[in-house]
């Protein structure tokens, strides 16, 4: 009974720590899609080790840590010293784990090792070789990219202090003379020049990350997640009871007068959105970075959440980014004209399949209002579409101008009444007298209203007699009265 007790208050500890970073994702977010949480092909750490399916890596990872150390290389004096170190922290690093590590102590060490050597080489490998792994062990063009997937779990990540322990107690064994001369690049850039390419499509360089050394990171995904919100600038948060919950649609949006706008600066984080004035026709400017689209991107993204779910220290930025998409994004049409903005890309199916992509990713997600990043933007944006102007334009677009077929219709008519007008004016030129006296206006009252109520009975129409229409009279006021009068006995008589 007192080791239970025990047992029981030294895991509440583990729980209760600060060091804690790498957690279980929690089951309700695993659910909506189980495969974006578990590794693929490999396994870092204990939380998926052992897995049957990935235990064709192991043999890799193997291959890997014997080439650092090397018995003919630079770092082969150096292997007892790594499982010195790697023995010295081995609480520090139990610690970072949510869940209790039912691993021995020698085993847990070699796990580190072995996995915190694979990363290492894996990432000097790809740096030494612009990105392009030319060795025969992933000679499979799919593996690269899903091993950059399943390295960027939650589950699957080993601390980061570890991996710096290694990294900075081993050289790299093959350097040409040409990267002598150049500075040493840190495991934190060499990091995020790897993991890059799921945030940005087509780009292997990252761009300029100020004190990046200087940053204490946890882990890669806490790394990665730096990357998409390091240069937002932190907002004061304010009360968010009166706001409604998520912005309004796309195609919403740019029916009432919002121009969606994509931000081209390659230097602008993922979570920089503005919305402001713009200089005329009191419309507004939403102002997005373009968000590149796919699996993998997703499964970044997820992960992020879940992280910001589960970690006290840090806020939701990313769980409100991902909640302002899916208000964003309703429909396949709003991915249709995001897209042709030029701010969302995807490489899947069809548009209704990003639709139903982004709206699954915030599933089971929660998120407070009062700590919304975006507060400001989704405010201003829902506060502009509610006045009248916006509204009666959206109105508008939405039932005569809300496509090609519609619009042209719509013109069509305007024009077809105008001309109609401009018609039965010239029709009665040759019965009204003194057409050169009038002005449009009563030429057009004269040829719609007062010539046509010639055809009623002639008490009516000695009424209007009076009503000469030249520019001189001086009777306007008791002219339209008359003209009202006759209107209302038409309909009468009628």
């Amino acid at each position: 009974m007192k080791e239970e007790l025990q047992n029981d208050t030294k895991r509440l500890r583990t729980e209760e720590s600060d060091k804690v970073c790498i957690y279980r994702v929690p089951t309700n977010m695993r659910q909506v899609e189980p495969k974006a949480y578990t590794p693929s092909i490999v396994s870092i750490g204990p939380c998926h080790r052992g897995a049957p399916r990935l235990q064709k890596m192991e043999i890799l990872k193997k291959n890997l840590y014997r080439r650092l150390f090397d018995p003919n290389g630079a770092n082969a004096s150096k292997l007892d010293k790594a499982f010195e170190t790697l023995e010295g922290i081995e609480d520090k690093v139990r610690s970072c784990y949510k869940e209790e590590i039912a691993l021995e102590s020698d085993e847990f060490l070699k796990m580190m090792l072995i996995d915190g050597s694979f990363v290492i080489q894996l990432l000097r490998d790809l740096s030494q070789q612009d990105g392009i792994l030319q060795t025969s062990y992933l000679s499979s063009r799919w593996m690269l990219p899903v091993i950059r997937r399943d390295l960027i779990m939650l589950e699957n990540q080993i601390p980061f202090f570890v991996l710096n322990e290694l990294f900075d107690l081993t050289n790299t064994n093959s350097v040409s003379r040409q990267q002598q001369k150049q500075p040493r690049k840190s495991l934190k850039y060499l990091s995020l020049e790897f993991f890059y390419p799921l945030l940005q499509a087509g780009s292997e360089t990252i761009p300029p990350c100020e004190k990046l050394d200087e940053l204490e990171v946890d882990h890669f995904l806490h790394l990665l997640r730096y990357a998409i919100v390091k240069r937002r600038e932190l907002k004061v948060e304010v009360e968010a009871e009166d706001q409604r919950y998520m912005i309004r649609p796309a195609t919403e949006l740019s029916e009432a007068g919002v121009k969606i706008k994509a931000d081209k600066n390659p230097n602008r984080r993922l979570l920089n959105i503005t919305f402001k004035k713009r200089p005329w026709l009191l419309t507004r400017e939403l102002t997005i970075p373009p968000l590149y689209m796919n699996d993998h991107r997703g499964t970044v993204l997820r992960n992020i959440a879940a992280f910001e779910k589960c970690h006290k220290g840090i806020k939701p930025d990313v769980t409100t980014y991902l909640f302002f998409f899916n208000g964003l994004i309703n429909s396949a049409e709003d991915v249709a004209l995001l897209h042709y903005k030029g701010v969302l890309h995807h490489s899947l199916g069809c548009d209704k399949e990003v639709a139903q992509l982004i709206n699954n990713i915030s599933k089971e997600m929660v998120l407070d209002k009062k700590e919304s990043y975006l507060y400001e933007v989704v405010n201003a944006a829902n506060k502009y579409c509610g006045n009248k102007y916006a509204r009666m334009r959206a109105w508008l677009v939405h039932n005569y101008l809300s496509g090609w077929g519609v619009g042209i219709s719509t013109i069509g008519a305007i024009l077809a009444l105008y001309f109609t007008m401009i018609q039965t004016v010239y029709g009665f030129k040759d019965t009204i007298k003194d057409w050169g006296n009038y002005r449009f206006g009563s030429l057009l009252l004269e040829a719609l209203i007062i010539t046509p109520l010639k055809g009623v009975p002639k008490s009516m129409v000695s009424a209007a007699e009076p009503y000469k229409g030249a520019a001189g009279s001086n009777n306007c006021g008791d002219m339209r009265r008359k003209i009202l009068n006759m209107c209302m006995e038409v309909c009468i008589t009628e």
